[in-house]
């Protein structure tokens, strides 16, 4: 619920912003390890939406793969979860490079 709190305000400020009156569809781009429950956000979506301006506003979810950079061969990986293995060489010597956050990605308005 929170994220969906935090959702709402950025839409708020940005309908003061750029004066626009209603959001009709919101894509977020949210990553495999960024830890967000993506049912939990689609339910919460549509509660704290209400009387806002992204009211009855369409919710579209990308998904972005996780990756990283294994130090061991030396290759951009994609994982599933924060500590997985490469899946080329087997190393856990990986550093995150992306996959690890959620962004508003576009917004519909009128």
């Amino acid at each position: 619920m929170a994220i969906c709190e935090s959702i709402r305000q950025i839409l708020e400020e940005q309908a003061q912003t750029a004066r626009f009156a209603r959001v009709e569809r919101v894509v977020l781009a949210i990553g495999a390890l960024s830890g967000v429950e993506i049912e939990a956000l689609r339910f919460g979506f549509d509660v704290v939406m209400r009387g806002s301006v992204a009211q009855d506003a369409k919710l579209e979810i990308e998904d972005v793969p996780g990756t990283a950079w294994c130090m061991v061969c030396a290759q951009t990986v994609e994982i599933a979860a924060r500590y997985d293995a490469c899946p080329r060489c087997g190393s856990y010597q990986l550093q995150v490079t992306g996959g690890d956050d959620m962004t508003i990605r576009e917004l519909e308005v009128v």
